[in-house]
Protein backbone atom coordinates (compact mmCIF):
# COMPACT_ATOMS: atom_id res chain seq x y z
CA UNK A 1 0.00 0.00 0.00
CA UNK A 2 0.96 3.57 -0.87
CA UNK A 3 1.04 4.41 3.06
CA UNK A 4 3.53 1.48 3.84
CA UNK A 5 5.81 1.93 1.07
CA UNK A 6 5.89 6.29 2.16
CA UNK A 7 6.49 5.43 5.34
CA UNK A 8 9.02 3.59 5.17
CA UNK A 9 10.64 5.28 2.51
CA UNK A 10 10.30 8.84 4.82
CA UNK A 11 11.71 6.62 8.09
CA UNK A 12 14.16 4.40 6.67
CA UNK A 13 17.32 6.27 6.74
CA UNK A 14 15.69 9.32 9.04
CA UNK A 15 17.98 10.50 11.76
CA UNK A 16 15.49 12.48 14.53
CA UNK A 17 18.32 13.22 16.54
CA UNK A 18 19.88 16.19 14.30
CA UNK A 19 18.11 19.42 13.44
CA UNK A 20 15.67 18.83 9.91
CA UNK A 21 17.98 21.03 7.58
CA UNK A 22 20.48 20.48 4.87
CA UNK A 23 22.69 23.59 5.89
CA UNK A 24 23.38 24.14 9.18
CA UNK A 25 23.07 28.14 8.55
CA UNK A 26 19.67 27.65 7.80
CA UNK A 27 17.00 28.46 10.55
CA UNK A 28 13.94 26.60 11.49
CA UNK A 29 11.18 28.18 11.43
CA UNK A 30 8.59 27.23 13.97
CA UNK A 31 4.92 28.81 13.46
CA UNK A 32 2.62 28.39 17.08
CA UNK A 33 -0.72 29.00 17.21
CA UNK A 34 -3.15 28.99 20.84
CA UNK A 35 -6.72 28.79 21.65
CA UNK A 36 -8.09 28.78 24.87
CA UNK A 37 -10.32 25.89 25.56
CA UNK A 38 -11.13 26.39 29.31
CA UNK A 39 -10.34 27.65 32.38
CA UNK A 40 -9.96 25.16 34.95
CA UNK A 41 -9.32 26.88 38.13
CA UNK A 42 -7.77 29.26 39.66
CA UNK A 43 -5.50 29.40 42.96
CA UNK A 44 -5.32 32.74 44.68
CA UNK A 45 -3.13 31.09 47.61
CA UNK A 46 -0.33 29.37 45.37
CA UNK A 47 -0.36 32.08 42.69
CA UNK A 48 -1.59 29.28 39.61
CA UNK A 49 -3.65 29.20 36.67
CA UNK A 50 -5.18 25.95 35.40
CA UNK A 51 -6.07 26.28 31.71
CA UNK A 52 -6.67 23.64 29.18
CA UNK A 53 -5.76 24.76 25.69
CA UNK A 54 -5.46 24.10 22.10
CA UNK A 55 -1.40 24.18 21.37
CA UNK A 56 -0.51 23.97 17.81
CA UNK A 57 2.95 24.61 15.74
CA UNK A 58 4.17 23.57 12.70
CA UNK A 59 7.56 23.59 10.42
CA UNK A 60 9.42 22.41 7.83
CA UNK A 61 11.54 19.33 7.72
CA UNK A 62 13.77 19.27 4.74
CA UNK A 63 14.22 15.51 5.16
CA UNK A 64 9.79 14.50 4.85
CA UNK A 65 9.60 15.71 1.20
CA UNK A 66 8.35 13.28 -1.64
CA UNK A 67 6.34 13.61 -4.80
CA UNK A 68 2.75 12.59 -4.27
CA UNK A 69 3.17 10.98 -8.34
CA UNK A 70 5.23 7.96 -7.09
CA UNK A 71 3.13 7.31 -4.23
CA UNK A 72 -0.52 7.25 -5.33
CA UNK A 73 -1.25 11.33 -5.35
CA UNK A 74 -0.61 10.61 -1.53
CA UNK A 75 0.03 14.80 -0.23
CA UNK A 76 -0.44 14.12 3.57
CA UNK A 77 0.58 11.16 5.90
CA UNK A 78 0.68 10.95 9.83
CA UNK A 79 3.66 9.50 11.50
CA UNK A 80 4.68 8.56 15.11
CA UNK A 81 5.75 11.63 17.12
CA UNK A 82 8.72 9.49 18.52
CA UNK A 83 9.84 8.64 15.07
CA UNK A 84 11.04 12.59 14.20
CA UNK A 85 12.48 15.42 14.86
CA UNK A 86 10.42 17.59 17.18
CA UNK A 87 11.28 21.51 18.52
CA UNK A 88 11.98 21.59 22.48
CA UNK A 89 9.34 24.06 22.61
CA UNK A 90 8.16 24.64 26.48
CA UNK A 91 6.42 27.14 28.58
CA UNK A 92 8.46 29.37 30.84
CA UNK A 93 5.78 29.72 33.43
CA UNK A 94 5.12 25.65 34.42
CA UNK A 95 5.01 24.92 37.29
CA UNK A 96 3.27 21.30 37.08
CA UNK A 97 2.95 18.71 34.01
CA UNK A 98 -1.06 18.48 34.30
CA UNK A 99 -3.26 15.77 32.68
CA UNK A 100 -2.32 16.37 29.37
CA UNK A 101 -3.64 13.27 26.32
CA UNK A 102 -0.56 11.78 24.58
CA UNK A 103 -1.19 12.26 21.05
CA UNK A 104 1.38 10.22 19.31
CA UNK A 105 1.02 11.48 15.56
CA UNK A 106 1.70 14.24 13.69
CA UNK A 107 0.33 15.47 10.13
CA UNK A 108 2.94 15.71 7.50
CA UNK A 109 3.10 17.05 3.54
CA UNK A 110 4.58 16.15 0.64
CA UNK A 111 6.34 19.96 1.24
CA UNK A 112 8.16 18.44 4.19
CA UNK A 113 5.85 20.87 6.46
CA UNK A 114 4.62 19.18 9.94
CA UNK A 115 1.88 20.28 11.93
CA UNK A 116 2.01 19.13 15.24
CA UNK A 117 -2.04 19.81 17.01
CA UNK A 118 -2.07 18.56 20.68
CA UNK A 119 -4.14 19.43 23.94
CA UNK A 120 -2.44 20.38 26.51
CA UNK A 121 -3.60 20.93 30.45
CA UNK A 122 -1.25 23.84 31.61
CA UNK A 123 -0.48 24.80 35.03
CA UNK A 124 1.58 27.68 35.12
CA UNK A 125 2.17 30.49 38.00
CA UNK A 126 0.80 33.83 37.29
CA UNK A 127 0.79 36.89 39.75
CA UNK A 128 -3.01 37.37 40.65
CA UNK A 129 -4.04 40.69 41.28
CA UNK A 130 -7.35 39.86 44.48
CA UNK A 131 -7.58 43.23 45.45
CA UNK A 132 -11.35 44.37 43.62
CA UNK A 133 -12.15 40.55 44.13
CA UNK A 134 -14.62 39.84 43.00
CA UNK A 135 -14.63 42.25 40.10
CA UNK A 136 -11.45 41.37 39.06
CA UNK A 137 -9.26 40.93 36.10
CA UNK A 138 -6.70 38.60 35.90
CA UNK A 139 -3.52 38.92 32.98
CA UNK A 140 -1.77 35.77 32.33
CA UNK A 141 1.25 34.87 30.27
CA UNK A 142 1.94 31.74 28.51
CA UNK A 143 5.84 32.28 26.61
CA UNK A 144 6.72 29.33 24.34
CA UNK A 145 10.29 29.31 23.58
CA UNK A 146 12.92 26.80 23.00
CA UNK A 147 15.03 25.62 26.19
CA UNK A 148 18.17 24.91 24.05
CA UNK A 149 17.88 26.56 20.89
CA UNK A 150 18.86 29.79 20.19
CA UNK A 151 17.14 32.38 17.74
CA UNK A 152 19.78 31.29 15.06
CA UNK A 153 18.65 27.53 14.83
CA UNK A 154 15.20 28.52 15.91
CA UNK A 155 12.95 30.82 15.07
CA UNK A 156 9.50 31.50 16.30
CA UNK A 157 5.94 33.14 14.69
CA UNK A 158 3.14 33.27 14.93
CA UNK A 159 0.82 31.27 12.69
CA UNK A 160 -1.90 33.40 12.36
CA UNK A 161 -3.06 37.23 12.54
CA UNK A 162 -2.70 38.37 16.06
CA UNK A 163 -6.53 40.37 15.91
CA UNK A 164 -7.57 36.85 15.00
CA UNK A 165 -5.79 35.07 17.95
CA UNK A 166 -6.55 37.87 20.40
CA UNK A 167 -10.87 37.42 20.03
CA UNK A 168 -10.97 33.90 18.98
CA UNK A 169 -13.61 32.29 21.35
CA UNK A 170 -14.96 29.55 19.65
CA UNK A 171 -13.99 26.93 21.45
CA UNK A 172 -13.94 28.73 24.73
CA UNK A 173 -16.42 26.76 27.35
CA UNK A 174 -17.99 30.29 28.48
CA UNK A 175 -20.37 28.55 31.57
CA UNK A 176 -17.73 28.59 34.43
CA UNK A 177 -16.60 31.04 36.75
CA UNK A 178 -14.61 33.08 34.42
CA UNK A 179 -14.87 34.79 31.59
CA UNK A 180 -12.08 34.88 28.81
CA UNK A 181 -12.11 38.71 26.98
CA UNK A 182 -8.88 37.95 24.98
CA UNK A 183 -5.19 37.10 23.96
CA UNK A 184 -3.22 38.79 23.13
CA UNK A 185 0.30 37.82 21.35
CA UNK A 186 3.93 39.56 21.44
CA UNK A 187 7.25 38.31 19.84
CA UNK A 188 10.26 39.11 21.77
CA UNK A 189 14.30 38.11 21.77
CA UNK A 190 15.43 37.34 25.56
CA UNK A 191 18.76 36.62 26.12
CA UNK A 192 20.82 36.26 29.92
CA UNK A 193 24.14 37.88 30.43
CA UNK A 194 25.41 38.92 26.86
CA UNK A 195 24.91 35.05 26.02
CA UNK A 196 22.77 34.32 22.71
CA UNK A 197 19.20 35.28 21.97
CA UNK A 198 16.40 32.98 22.11
CA UNK A 199 13.05 33.78 20.57
CA UNK A 200 10.16 33.82 22.73
CA UNK A 201 6.57 33.98 22.05
CA UNK A 202 3.94 35.43 24.68
CA UNK A 203 0.54 34.71 25.09
CA UNK A 204 -1.46 36.76 27.42
CA UNK A 205 -4.48 35.51 28.49
CA UNK A 206 -6.55 38.26 29.93
CA UNK A 207 -9.73 36.50 31.76
CA UNK A 208 -12.52 38.54 34.52
CA UNK A 209 -14.45 36.95 37.22
CA UNK A 210 -18.06 37.03 36.72
CA UNK A 211 -19.56 38.52 40.05
CA UNK A 212 -22.67 37.56 40.39
CA UNK A 213 -22.57 34.52 43.11
CA UNK A 214 -20.31 36.23 45.14
CA UNK A 215 -22.49 40.01 44.79
CA UNK A 216 -25.55 37.74 45.66
CA UNK A 217 -23.77 35.63 48.50
CA UNK A 218 -21.42 38.13 50.24
CA UNK A 219 -22.16 41.67 49.10
CA UNK A 220 -25.98 41.95 49.73
CA UNK A 221 -26.16 39.72 52.79
CA UNK A 222 -23.85 42.84 54.60
CA UNK A 223 -25.79 45.19 52.72
CA UNK A 224 -28.67 44.92 54.33
CA UNK A 225 -27.79 44.38 57.48
CA UNK A 226 -25.94 47.67 57.33
CA UNK A 227 -29.43 48.99 56.16
CA UNK A 228 -30.94 47.62 59.24
CA UNK A 229 -28.57 48.85 61.32
CA UNK A 230 -29.41 52.69 60.23
CA UNK A 231 -33.55 52.02 60.62
CA UNK A 232 -32.41 51.13 63.95
CA UNK A 233 -31.68 54.49 64.79
CA UNK A 234 -35.49 55.29 64.49
CA UNK A 235 -36.21 53.01 67.55
CA UNK A 236 -36.62 55.05 70.69
CA UNK A 237 -33.38 56.17 72.68
CA UNK A 238 -34.98 56.10 76.41
CA UNK A 239 -35.98 52.48 74.97
CA UNK A 240 -33.45 49.94 75.93
CA UNK A 241 -34.61 47.84 72.94
CA UNK A 242 -32.44 49.55 70.64
CA UNK A 243 -29.41 48.51 72.61
CA UNK A 244 -30.66 44.86 72.23
CA UNK A 245 -30.91 45.44 68.41
CA UNK A 246 -27.86 46.72 67.86
CA UNK A 247 -26.29 43.46 69.77
CA UNK A 248 -28.12 41.27 67.74
CA UNK A 249 -26.84 42.86 64.40
CA UNK A 250 -23.55 43.04 65.46
CA UNK A 251 -23.64 38.98 66.64
CA UNK A 252 -25.61 38.41 63.49
CA UNK A 253 -22.92 40.14 61.37
CA UNK A 254 -19.64 37.82 63.37
CA UNK A 255 -21.26 34.87 62.51
CA UNK A 256 -21.70 35.85 58.61
CA UNK A 257 -17.93 36.56 58.36
CA UNK A 258 -17.22 33.23 59.96
CA UNK A 259 -19.60 31.77 57.16
CA UNK A 260 -17.96 33.52 54.00
CA UNK A 261 -14.33 33.38 55.29
CA UNK A 262 -13.89 30.33 54.11
CA UNK A 263 -15.51 32.01 50.20
CA UNK A 264 -12.91 34.65 50.33
CA UNK A 265 -9.73 34.51 48.57
CA UNK A 266 -6.42 34.01 51.12
CA UNK A 267 -3.17 35.54 49.66
CA UNK A 268 0.07 36.17 51.68
CA UNK A 269 0.57 39.36 49.27
CA UNK A 270 -2.47 41.28 50.38
CA UNK A 271 -6.06 41.66 51.46
CA UNK A 272 -8.63 42.39 49.35
CA UNK A 273 -10.61 45.20 49.06
CA UNK A 274 -13.95 43.28 50.13
CA UNK A 275 -12.12 41.96 52.98
CA UNK A 276 -11.41 45.91 53.88
CA UNK A 277 -14.81 46.40 53.22
CA UNK A 278 -16.20 43.52 56.09
CA UNK A 279 -13.96 45.08 58.53
CA UNK A 280 -14.76 48.68 58.12
CA UNK A 281 -18.66 47.58 58.43
CA UNK A 282 -17.88 45.47 61.35
CA UNK A 283 -16.41 48.84 62.78
CA UNK A 284 -19.38 51.04 62.21
CA UNK A 285 -21.49 48.74 63.60
CA UNK A 286 -19.26 48.67 66.82
CA UNK A 287 -19.40 53.06 66.72
CA UNK A 288 -23.39 52.58 65.89
CA UNK A 289 -23.59 50.22 68.66
CA UNK A 290 -21.32 52.90 70.94
CA UNK A 291 -23.30 55.31 70.36
CA UNK A 292 -26.46 54.10 71.48
CA UNK A 293 -24.94 52.82 74.65
CA UNK A 294 -24.19 56.49 74.91
CA UNK A 295 -27.47 58.00 74.25
CA UNK A 296 -28.89 55.18 76.53
CA UNK A 297 -27.25 55.98 79.65
CA UNK A 298 -27.72 60.07 78.69
CA UNK A 299 -31.44 60.28 78.99
CA UNK A 300 -31.79 57.03 82.07
CA UNK A 301 -31.00 57.81 85.37
CA UNK A 302 -31.29 61.82 85.61
CA UNK A 303 -32.50 62.02 89.11
CA UNK A 304 -28.62 61.36 89.62
CA UNK A 305 -27.23 64.15 87.26
CA UNK A 306 -27.53 68.11 87.92
CA UNK A 307 -29.05 70.43 85.58
CA UNK A 308 -27.41 70.39 82.12
CA UNK A 309 -24.90 72.83 81.97
CA UNK A 310 -25.53 76.47 79.78
CA UNK A 311 -23.17 75.86 77.37
CA UNK A 312 -24.87 72.25 76.46
CA UNK A 313 -28.00 73.79 76.17
CA UNK A 314 -26.69 76.87 73.82
CA UNK A 315 -24.84 74.30 72.06
CA UNK A 316 -27.52 71.53 71.56
CA UNK A 317 -30.63 72.60 72.26
CA UNK A 318 -30.51 76.35 70.25
CA UNK A 319 -27.50 75.74 67.64
CA UNK A 320 -27.80 72.39 66.96
CA UNK A 321 -31.33 72.52 66.12
CA UNK A 322 -30.96 75.00 64.01
CA UNK A 323 -28.40 73.24 62.01
CA UNK A 324 -30.36 70.12 62.00
CA UNK A 325 -33.85 72.15 60.94
CA UNK A 326 -35.55 70.11 64.05
CA UNK A 327 -37.87 73.13 64.68
CA UNK A 328 -40.45 71.21 67.19
CA UNK A 329 -37.96 69.80 69.15
CA UNK A 330 -39.29 71.22 72.42
CA UNK A 331 -42.81 69.72 71.21
CA UNK A 332 -41.50 66.44 70.77
CA UNK A 333 -39.64 66.57 73.65
CA UNK A 334 -42.58 67.48 75.67
CA UNK A 335 -44.85 65.08 74.14
CA UNK A 336 -42.43 61.98 75.19
CA UNK A 337 -42.79 63.44 78.71
CA UNK A 338 -46.08 62.83 79.11
CA UNK A 339 -45.25 59.28 79.99
CA UNK A 340 -43.24 60.72 82.53
CA UNK A 341 -45.40 63.31 83.77
CA UNK A 342 -48.49 60.47 83.84
CA UNK A 343 -46.15 58.35 86.18
CA UNK A 344 -45.51 61.31 87.84
CA UNK A 345 -49.29 62.21 88.82
CA UNK A 346 -49.87 58.86 89.64
CA UNK A 347 -47.28 58.69 92.20
CA UNK A 348 -48.62 62.11 93.77
CA UNK A 349 -51.81 60.82 94.32
CA UNK A 350 -50.26 57.33 95.89
CA UNK A 351 -48.46 59.59 98.12
CA UNK A 352 -51.78 62.02 98.84
CA UNK A 353 -53.26 58.92 99.40
CA UNK A 354 -51.05 57.55 101.65
CA UNK A 355 -50.76 60.53 104.02
CA UNK A 356 -54.75 60.49 103.93
CA UNK A 357 -54.82 57.08 104.99
CA UNK A 358 -51.75 57.70 108.00
CA UNK A 359 -53.67 60.70 108.85
CA UNK A 360 -57.34 59.25 109.02
CA UNK A 361 -57.82 56.24 108.71
CA UNK A 362 -61.49 55.45 109.77
CA UNK A 363 -64.75 58.05 110.38
CA UNK A 364 -64.71 56.73 113.93
CA UNK A 365 -60.88 58.63 114.19
CA UNK A 366 -61.50 61.31 112.20
CA UNK A 367 -64.84 62.31 114.25
CA UNK A 368 -62.75 61.47 117.34
CA UNK A 369 -59.71 63.77 116.33
CA UNK A 370 -62.34 66.67 115.37
CA UNK A 371 -64.19 66.16 118.89
CA UNK A 372 -60.48 66.37 120.80
CA UNK A 373 -59.97 69.66 117.99
CA UNK A 374 -62.79 71.35 119.75
CA UNK A 375 -62.12 70.59 123.31
CA UNK A 376 -58.78 71.57 122.78
CA UNK A 377 -60.14 74.71 121.43
CA UNK A 378 -62.35 75.02 125.21
CA UNK A 379 -59.68 73.59 126.87
CA UNK A 380 -56.40 76.38 125.90
CA UNK A 381 -54.68 77.84 123.47
CA UNK A 382 -51.48 76.15 124.22
CA UNK A 383 -52.42 72.61 122.88
CA UNK A 384 -54.17 73.58 120.02
CA UNK A 385 -50.98 75.85 119.59
CA UNK A 386 -48.96 72.66 119.32
CA UNK A 387 -51.02 70.55 117.36
CA UNK A 388 -51.21 73.09 114.79
CA UNK A 389 -47.63 73.95 114.45
CA UNK A 390 -47.05 69.87 113.99
CA UNK A 391 -49.80 70.16 110.99
CA UNK A 392 -47.37 72.73 109.32
CA UNK A 393 -44.70 70.89 109.62
CA UNK A 394 -46.08 68.08 108.14
CA UNK A 395 -46.94 70.17 105.15
CA UNK A 396 -43.80 72.21 104.84
CA UNK A 397 -42.03 68.35 104.28
CA UNK A 398 -45.16 67.39 101.68
CA UNK A 399 -44.28 70.92 100.31
CA UNK A 400 -41.21 70.55 100.00
CA UNK A 401 -40.85 67.05 98.16
CA UNK A 402 -43.04 67.66 95.86
CA UNK A 403 -41.03 70.28 94.91
CA UNK A 404 -38.10 68.68 94.77
CA UNK A 405 -39.79 66.19 92.57
CA UNK A 406 -40.63 68.96 90.68
CA UNK A 407 -37.18 69.80 90.27
CA UNK A 408 -35.93 66.03 89.21
CA UNK A 409 -38.45 66.16 86.32
CA UNK A 410 -37.49 69.30 84.83
CA UNK A 411 -33.87 68.30 84.78
CA UNK A 412 -35.27 64.68 83.42
CA UNK A 413 -36.32 66.99 80.82
CA UNK A 414 -33.72 68.90 79.72
CA UNK A 415 -31.49 66.02 79.64
CA UNK A 416 -34.14 64.12 77.70
CA UNK A 417 -34.00 67.02 75.01
CA UNK A 418 -30.28 67.15 74.78
CA UNK A 419 -30.22 63.08 74.37
CA UNK A 420 -32.59 63.27 71.45
CA UNK A 421 -30.70 66.41 69.77
CA UNK A 422 -27.74 64.44 69.95
CA UNK A 423 -29.12 61.10 68.96
CA UNK A 424 -30.42 63.08 65.51
CA UNK A 425 -26.85 64.98 65.13
CA UNK A 426 -24.77 62.01 65.73
CA UNK A 427 -26.99 59.57 63.42
CA UNK A 428 -26.96 62.39 60.69
CA UNK A 429 -23.39 62.18 61.18
CA UNK A 430 -22.99 58.27 60.99
CA UNK A 431 -25.47 57.98 57.64
CA UNK A 432 -22.90 60.64 56.10
CA UNK A 433 -20.19 58.62 56.85
CA UNK A 434 -21.71 55.00 55.44
CA UNK A 435 -22.90 56.98 52.57
CA UNK A 436 -19.29 58.66 51.62
CA UNK A 437 -17.61 55.20 52.45
CA UNK A 438 -20.24 53.42 50.10
CA UNK A 439 -19.75 56.56 47.50
CA UNK A 440 -15.81 55.63 47.36
CA UNK A 441 -15.89 51.91 47.37
CA UNK A 442 -18.15 51.56 44.54
CA UNK A 443 -16.10 54.26 42.88
CA UNK A 444 -12.90 51.97 43.05
CA UNK A 445 -14.69 49.38 41.96
CA UNK A 446 -15.97 50.85 38.98
CA UNK A 447 -12.85 53.04 38.15
CA UNK A 448 -10.53 49.50 38.58
CA UNK A 449 -12.65 47.46 36.52
CA UNK A 450 -13.48 49.98 33.50
CA UNK A 451 -9.55 50.52 33.73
Amino acid sequence: PALRRLSHSLLAHYQKGTRPVRDWRTTTNVAIDLMVYAILSVDEKNQVLTTYIWYRQHWTDEFLKWDPTHFDNLTQISLPVESIWVPDILINEFVDVGKSPHVPYVYVSHHGEVQNLKPIQVMTACSLDIYNFPFDVQNCSLTFTSWLHHIRDINLSLWRQPELVKFDRSVFMNQGEWELLYVLSHFQEFSVKSSDSYAEMKFYVVIRRRPLFYTVSLLLPSIFLMVMDIVGFYLPPHSGERVSFKITLLLGYSVFLIIVSDTLPATAVGTPLIGIYFVVCMALLVISLTETILIVRLVHKQDLQPHVPEWMKHLLLERATILLCIRDRKKLSQSRMQSLDTSGQVENNDSTAKLTSYVCKDPQECGAVGGTRSALAFAGRTEGSAALQEVLRETMAIRQLLEKREEFRDVAREWLQVGYVLDVLLFRVYLAAVLAYSITLGTLWSVWRDA
